[in-house]
């Protein structure tokens, strides 16, 4: 049986990485390959742990930021992919990527609430007494392409930074693997 390819994104933790390898590789589709741009990303030895191979493109040993991104298109390409998907993928990509891929993004937020960095601070601590998360498209605008699912929560009164976070990753593991099944589907 021939699934789907996919290739994941990262800079950090992983905790996203990984539980769409638990929830989806080999059985929704293949996680041919994850790229990170930062060496000492614990994501590494998730996607290890799993059979996964995993390439290191440390961005800060590129003079600029398109000299990054022709490697990272290159490395990405060579997978021949049928979705990218940035799962806590924390660099701004150039035109020069986002043009040339099929990828989403998980964001934080509410998308078009608190877009960049920050967010889930951001959200935290605005006025808004809804919080939330969404899958978009990556498109050349910063967390500006369309938006494929959201998911939302409400805030509690004695909500912390902490628990508002753990409950956006919450929403986050449940949302993302679903839309890329969904994506994968309709391809």
């Amino acid at each position: 049986m021939n699934l789907p390819k996919i290739v994941i994104l990262f800079s950090g933790a992983g905790t996203n990485l990984l539980n769409i390898i638990e929830k989806l590789h080999l059985k929704e589709c293949e996680v041919v390959g994850t790229i990170t741009n930062r060496p000492e990303a614990l994501g590494i030895k998730k996607a290890v742990s799993q059979g996964v191979e995993v390439e290191v493109l440390d961005h800060t040993l590129y003079e600029s930021r398109e000299a990054f991104d022709v490697k990272l298109l290159k490395t990405i390409n060579s997978y021949k992919p049928d979705l990218v998907v940035l799962a806590g993928f924390m660099r701004i990509l150039t035109p020069l990527v986002t043009d040339n891929i099929r990828a989403i993004n998980v964001h934080p937020s509410l998308l078009p609430l608190f877009k960049g960095g920050n967010a889930i601070v951001k959200s935290y601590e605005s006025e808004v007494q809804e919080g939330g998360i969404s899958v978009h498209w990556v498109s050349s605008e910063l967390d500006g392409g369309e938006v494929i699912a959201q998911k939302s929560l409400k805030k509690s009164p004695d909500e912390t930074l902490e628990s508002f976070t753990q409950k956006i990753r919450t929403l986050e593991h449940e949302l993302l693997p679903v839309t890329i099944v969904e994506i994968l589907k309709e391809s």
